[in-house]
């Protein structure tokens, strides 16, 4: 199977490498690609959140990278796999994220709490409806408290 993939818009923020600290407080601009046409975002101004789907290049290979690890190298979390974790260094290096939506503008929208870096690609931008949330409550292990806590 060959996959293809391009992207449609590039992260622009202060970040320039990949720390798992504060990123709700980090504002970025999301770019149109040059052939990519305005038109794009059309509409999206009226949405309060987006996912942005991105491609970690500067992650790690994985694999074969670890399959599973402790979040965040912690001895105090269990070893999970990596499909139980949301860190940068995935099997294909696909990531999500879905983030406030603070501007759009022509070529470009703004927003609050991307975990991308500067010229990181982008490959996908869905809004966020409100049937596309979970609708019952989430049941997460302790430990993913736990760092959200330390983050």
């Amino acid at each position: 199977m060959d996959l293809s993939v391009r992207a449609v818009a590039y992260i622009r923020n202060r970040r320039s490498i990949a720390l798992d600290d504060n990123w709700d407080d980090v504002v970025s601009d999301i770019e149109l690609a040059a052939d990519v046409p305005d038109e794009a975002l059309r509409g999206l101004e009226e949405f309060s959140h987006v996912e942005v789907v991105f491609f970690a290049d500067w992650a790690e290979d994985v694999p074969p990278g670890p399959w599973h690890r402790r979040p965040q190298g912690q001895e105090k979390w269990p070893d999970v796999g990596v499909f139980a974790q949301r860190n940068k260094d995935r099997p294909n290096r696909i990531l999500l994220t879905t983030v406030a939506i603070e501007e759009v503008s022509a070529r470009s929208l703004r927003v609050r709490g991307l975990d991308g870096i500067d010229g990181t690609p982008v490959l996908d931008l869905k809004p966020v409806y409100s049937w596309t949330v979970p609708r019952e409550p989430l049941r997460v292990p302790r430990w993913s408290e736990e760092l959200a806590e330390n983050a």
